[in-house]
């Protein structure tokens, strides 16, 4: 018999337990648990060096909710904001890119179409209820390990208009950032890696009075007011940050 091994991931011991439990009952379910997303990313790395990798990750929506509330609002100093590493969303993202084998089904207290289109985009093969029946998770986990994708039907139109919309908010985005010179493309991928504008002047060999210049002229190409909504828009185009040394690191760290 193929036994599948499913993590579950929430913050909320109790029904992870529970949800842990009935699933161990099943012949062939191995089921561990986790309650945050550097526990599940533990996990994850153990199995894949002991190998016996996870198959399937059912994560929380609201995984490090509460946590998430509390971190304070990012000043506007040309440091790129954190991505919510807390967020069950965040946490499937991650798992793509570090254990692209892996599926995820994300576990929601509610319906809530433009957060299961974002699951998606981030790599999730399903979004089910929390409180969704025991055969209903079971076939959900046993499709996404048959490449399937799994949503509720009440979720479906929802959910495509958010994908159609996000489609065209990158296709906009990325002619936006087609419109920049290569030096200003070169600035753009510096504030969104988070550097301020003294540590691009160094990086790029320029004035800061040059970068200012350069800096000013991106926000009026992409027709933003300022630094971190022109970081926003190109993340959405999928630019990709500047590689940074570890002394730019810890220098642009102190700008936040």
């Amino acid at each position: 018999m193929v036994r599948i091994r499913v993590l579950v991931v929430d913050d909320h011991r109790i029904f992870a337990e529970s949800l842990a439990a009935a699933l161990a009952a099943e012949p062939d379910v191995d089921v561990s648990a986790a309650g945050s997303g550097p526990a599940a990313s533990r996990c994850l790395e153990r199995a894949a060096a002991e190998g016996r990798r996870f198959d399937v990750l059912l994560v929380d929506a609201d995984l490090g909710a509460a946590a998430g509330a509390a971190v304070p609002a990012q000043r506007e100093t040309g440091a790129a904001p954190p991505p919510p590493v807390s967020d069950g969303i965040a946490l499937v993202a991650g798992v793509r890119v570090a254990h692209p084998g892996v599926r995820t089904v994300v576990l929601a207290e509610r319906d809530d179409p433009r957060r299961a289109a974002l699951a998606l985009q981030a790599g999730a093969s399903g979004w089910v209820a929390k409180d969704c029946s025991l055969s209903r998770l079971l076939a959900v986990v046993r499709g996404v390990l048959r490449e399937e994708t799994h949503l509720p039907p009440a979720l479906l139109t929802g959910v495509l208009r958010e994908l159609t919309a996000a489609r065209k908010h990158r296709s906009d985005s990325e002619r936006l950032v087609e419109s920049l010179t290569p030096r200003e493309h070169e600035v753009l991928r510096c504030m969104v890696a988070g550097l301020g504008r003294k540590d691009v002047a160094a990086r790029l060999f320029l004035s800061p009075h040059t970068v200012r210049t350069h800096m000013q002229n991106v926000l009026g190409k992409l027709g933003v007011h300022s630094t971190l909504a022109a970081v926003a828009l190109a993340r959405r185009a999928g630019v990709r940050p500047a590689e940074l040394s570890g002394d730019v690191v810890e220098r642009s760290g102190q700008l936040a």
